[in-house]
């Protein structure tokens, strides 16, 4: 199992399968953000780590960014990555929240950033 807080600050690319203005199949939502996974790599649910990617405006197939935290799920096995594009330099906490509350409204977390970035 990949050890998610490793990625924090480091260049990854995600393979969007749930893109922005997609439809969740089982819930029906509509993603407000591109989201994806590292191939790859194997997150605490056995399966590849997930990343929402938070900054880019339009649907893509797969993208090229930096994490800028990790969302530590305190009621799931399932971390998240966020990506962000390199350029960007920093996200806030409460941006990352709002954007992905979507989904992490169901869950309890805490967001884990490099210390040194603050």
């Amino acid at each position: 199992m990949d050890n998610v807080y490793s990625f924090i600050n480091q260049v990854v690319k995600v393979k969007v399968h749930r893109p922005l203005g997609a439809e969740h199949p089982k819930y029906g939502f509509i993603y407000p953000v591109n989201y994806g996974f590292l191939p790859g790599t194997v997150g605490g649910d056995e399966k590849e780590i997930n990343a929402y990617i938070l900054g880019v405006e339009e649907p893509v197939d797969e993208y090229v960014g930096k994490v800028a935290a990790v969302i530590h799920r305190t009621d799931d096995p399932d971390d998240k990555l966020v990506v962000i594009p390199e350029e960007m330099g920093n996200i806030s906490d409460t941006d990352i929240r709002e954007l992905t509350d979507f989904q992490e409204s169901h869950y309890s977390s805490v967001l884990i950033r490099d210390p040194k970035a603050e």
